[in-house]
């Protein structure tokens, strides 16, 4: 019984267990032509087509043979049939299905002809229509509400074509619609069997390109229904997106739809993946603090906010969400409790109504009740206040939110507050019969005049500061109305402003200036209060007394777009920013508005904008911005560079993973390009070296390899990955030497290593073969002998028998060359006179010895001259026989010859370098020694 079938019958008891993994042992030709478990050969043969174990297509295709023997209807042998073309296909076969679409369109052209023909509103009339699109409802036919001699009067009409539908208005179409339904209509019936859409899509069978454009076109109709507030259905259409890809835009969007429909603990979880795959991410960590913040994670959302800011220091809405939440957590701060609380008043400025003052908290008690705490403070049109846009509830929603809670109409009136003859009296009289809180304690504590209050933060304010040319009674009108603004208490300002706009009239006094504040300020009134239409006339009027001012007109900009009259605010946010270009709301209102004239006006949108004025030189502010700081530039470089080092370090570890798998599956190629892209990212990365030396390696390109293993080596001189595999390279270029060199480092840093053990005992082999190839046995030459008369001098000849026996060699004991040296040399060690080779090497410099021995060194003539050194030299000058040794291994070849020696020749070195430590010497010690022996032993 062979091997095999040994190892065949152990494992047939676990081969019927097949539902582990199929061992390395079993992918063998002989183990599957024994193998008849239909079953267990289907597994192999599905491990050997997955590349898992290396990539193998005739031990494949004799598996499919050999299981097709057993069983021709297995599973496992089914392929796909390619799709059928014209090539594929006979030419009658082609012509038939040619013949057979071209009927099909013939016919379809011929109903769609006599649909055009018969009438279209009757044929819907019988039908069962389904409800509107997007709707929840729909009106049954049989009640329908149109007359019925108003539906027999309707005229057919013919279908439109497609350009009328490109055309076709859907808007104003279900307005002419619900214009035509009678009052009295029946109730609508709803359906509340709406089918939810699905949130994942199928795409296992596409390809990479067609996946990422599918994920991309479902993100794009989330954005689509985004933008029209239907939340769920942008959050449905961004699931469909990840389910396809998942990526940070999809992710964070799906937040952002999650945040609206208030699912916090959904886009919580979105915005955690959006920070696994990039983390920093600003619009992650800004959405997950607004979740934060709904939760009552005060300091998280801090915490988040605070992380936006460091990344980017001018983002607007992170800084006014970071005020509100820091406002949050000081309130939920434990404080003590106390009976009455001083009424801080402070002074405001013209038209300073966004001064970063503490609002005034009144708590003491008034009509007999106490005062709740005071309202959230308005916002007066702030430059730096970014406005909403349409995806976050439009200009309208902060007016909502104002302390008294009402919407006024567009259109409607300021009559409301007009000023009466009695209030034209409080104000000559310098009183007001509506008046604050604030106000109305003052007049009871110091009788009206120069009151000034006192509060726990130590500020104070005097309602009678003086406010430009204004006369004292109209200057406390406007200080009460910034009061109440800061308040929260819109409508009593405007009330306030009101009567001093009157008083002013009344007065007869000139100050533009202070007029066109006090209309700028009642502007905002309006504004808080919703009331766009009034806003405008009062900033026009304010425009009017002081051209160009900055805040109507950004004011005026604010309710032109609350009220959808783009092109107007368009001009007047473009004014703004030529007054003053650091205004960083106008900027994103003009980019905003920009996206809407675009979708409202096509590529003409310019054409239809009125003009902007040029606003003059005088007017402008901070025309140009100020060029950043020395900081800013380097903070800002910093984070470039950071980012660009993030960006690279997941994109290098993504193409090395890649590198690393294509090996993995034998593609060398494959694996070599990413490792290139790599090193274009990394060039000092030693570990790719060595992997795309071993591409290299196996794909035979053994010059490469070897330069990939040259650059690891000089990034880390001690790597033993690269130090084997340029031994391999040049064992593949038949550089023995090199590669033998190559292997003993290997062995020194690891002795344990087989492969470089049995690498370098095949290089030896290969080597000494080289060398016996390449330098034969030279043929002797004929030596002509010729009669010596008389008693001439018979000095002997070198390399003569004579000079073999030692009889004459006293002659070249001196030698001036190489010739000369390796004469003597051989000489001395025919006839085995190691004393003559010690007298040899006593009259040489030890400088010299390599250059004597460069053309002659073998294994033979180190051994001699050790033996030589440790006999004779070594008790007479140990000095020079350390310096012998110290350049003798600098010779050419040496390497090569050292490699030769035999097991005793070895031996006699180990013995020379023992004697030579254990002589005491000033010129060298014994670590000299072990240094130098080590390149010996």
């Amino acid at each position: 019984m062979g091997a095999n079938e040994v190892f065949y019958n152990q494992n047939q008891s676990s081969a019927g267990d097949f539902s582990g993994k199929v061992p390395v042992e079993h992918l063998d030709y002989v183990y599957i032509e024994k193998c008849k478990n239909i079953k267990y050969l289907e597994k192999i043969l599905k491990v050997l087509r997955s590349g898992q174990e290396g990539v193998y297509p005739h031990l494949i295709k004799f598996c499919e043979s050999h299981l097709e023997k057993l069983d021709p209807r297995s599973r496992a042998l089914w392929k796909e049939n390619p799709v059928a073309t014209a090539s594929s296909l006979s030419k009658d076969e082609w012509s038939h299905i040619v013949d057979n679409l071209k009927n099909w369109q013939e016919e379809n052209k011929k109903t769609e002809t006599l649909l055009k023909q018969q009438p279209l509103f009757d044929t819907l009339v019988k039908e069962n229509l389904s409800p509107i699109r997007g709707s929840n409802c729909s009106v049954p036919l049989s009640q329908t509400s149109v007359p019925k001699e108003t539906r027999n009067s309707l005229k057919p009409s013919l279908p439109r074509d497609y350009r009328q539908w490109d055309k076709f208005d859907v808007e104003k179409e279900c307005e002419r619609i619900d214009g035509n339904v009678v009052k009295n209509a029946p109730p609508a019936i709803t359906n509340n069997r709406h089918s939810k859409m699905r949130t994942t899509v199928d795409a296992s069978l596409m390809s990479q390109q067609e996946k990422l454009l599918l994920a991309n076109h479902e993100k794009n109709k989330g954005n689509e229904a985004f933008r029209t507030n239907d939340y769920e259905e942008a959050v449905a259409y961004y699931s469909r997106s990840l389910s396809i890809i998942s990526t940070v835009a999809a992710y964070n969007n799906r937040a952002q739809a999650e945040i609206h429909l208030k699912h916090w603990h959904n886009a919580m979880r979105d915005c955690q993946r959006v920070l696994e795959l990039e983390s920093g991410n600003v619009k992650a960590l800004l959405r997950r603090a607004n979740v934060y913040n709904n939760i009552g994670e005060f300091q998280l959302a801090s915490d988040d906010l605070r992380m936006v800011l460091r990344e980017e220091p001018q983002n607007a809405a992170a800084m006014k969400l970071l005020s509100g939440t820091e406002k949050r957590v000081e309130g939920c701060q434990p404080e003590q409790h106390s009976k009455g609380k001083k009424i801080l008043i402070q002074e405001v400025e013209e038209e300073d109504h966004n001064s970063h003052t503490r609002p005034v908290e009144p708590s003491q008690p008034v009509g007999g009740e106490e005062s709740s705490a005071a309202p959230e403070r308005g916002d007066m049109g702030n430059a730096q206040k970014k406005p909403h846009g349409r995806g976050d509830g439009g200009p309208h929603s902060e007016f909502n939110n104002s302390h008294h809670g009402h919407w006024r109409s567009r259109g409607g009136s300021s009559d409301k507050y007009k000023v009466t003859q009695e209030s034209k009296e409080n104000v000559a009289n310098g009183t007001s019969k509506r008046g604050s809180t604030a106000s109305f304690k003052a007049d009871q504590s110091s009788g009206g005049k120069g009151t000034t209050f006192g509060g726990n933060a130590g500020e104070t304010v005097n309602l009678d500061a003086p406010c430009g040319a204004l006369p004292p009674p109209l200057s406390r009108l406007k200080n009460e109305g910034n009061l109440l603004f800061k308040n929260g208490q819109f409508a009593d300002a405007l009330e306030k402003y009101s009567q001093a706009i009157q008083g002013y009239t009344d007065s007869g006094i000139d100050s533009p200036e202070d007029l066109s504040i006090l209309y700028s300020n009642r502007a905002a009134c309006y504004l808080k209060d919703g009331n766009s239409q009034d806003c405008i006339q009062d900033c026009t009027r304010a425009l009017e007394l002081q051209p160009f001012s900055l805040k109507p007109l950004l004011r005026r900009a604010m309710a032109y777009e609350s009220l959808e009259r783009y092109r107007k605010a368009y001009v007047d946010y473009k004014t703004v920013l030529q007054i003053d270009i650091s205004v960083q709301a106008a900027h994103d209102s003009v980019n905003r508005i920009t996206r809407l004239l675009i979708e409202q006006d096509g590529t003409e949108w310019r054409g239809k904008l009125p003009d902007i004025p040029l606003v003059p030189l005088s007017a402008q502010q901070h025309r140009r911005e100020e060029p950043p700081s020395v900081e800013v530039l380097q903070a800002r470089a910093e984070k470039a560079a950071r980012d660009a080092e993030r960006k690279a370090e997941v994109r290098f570890t993504a193409l090395k993973q890649e590198g690393n798998d294509f090996v993995k599956k034998g593609q060398y190629h494959d694996a070599q390009g990413k490792y290139t892209e790599c090193l274009k990212l990394k060039p000092e990365e030693c570990a790719i070296y060595t992997n795309r030396a071993l591409c290299y390696l196996k794909l035979e390109r053994f010059t490469e390899a070897k330069q990939d293993c040259d650059a690891a080596l000089k990034l880390e001189p001690t790597n033993k990955k690269a130090y084997y595999r340029r031994a391999l390279a040049n064992k593949g270029l038949k550089d023995y030497l090199a590669c033998s060199s190559d292997l003993q480092e290997v062995l020194q840093q690891d002795p344990n290593v087989q492969e470089a053990e049995k690498e370098l005992e095949e290089v030896t082999v290969l080597l000494r073969q080289s060398l016996a190839n390449a330098s034969p046995a030279k043929p002797r030459k004929t030596v002509p002998i010729t009669e010596v008369e008389g008693d001439e001098d018979m000095t002997a000849i070198p390399n003569s028998e004579n000079s073999c026996r030692g009889e004459d060699i006293t002659s070249t004991l001196d030698p001036t060359d190489a010739y000369g040296f390796g004469q003597a040399l051989n000489a001395a060690r025919c006839s085995g006179n190691a004393a003559i080779c010690a007298e040899l090497l006593a009259s040489t410099t030890p400088e010299m010895l390599p250059i004597f021995l460069s053309t002659q060194l073998d294994g033979h003539t180190i051994s001699f001259i050790m033996e030589a050194l440790d006999s004779h030299l070594l008790e007479k000058n140990p000095s020079l026989v350390y310096q012998h040794l110290n350049y003798l291994h600098t010779a050419d070849r040496f390497s090569v010859a050292l490699m030769l020696l035999e097991k005793d020749e070895r031996r006699h070195m180990t013995q020379l370098f023992e004697h030579l430590s254990a002589v005491e010497s000033s010129e060298f010690t014994k670590n000299d020694i072990q240094n130098l022996a080590n390149k010996y032993i």
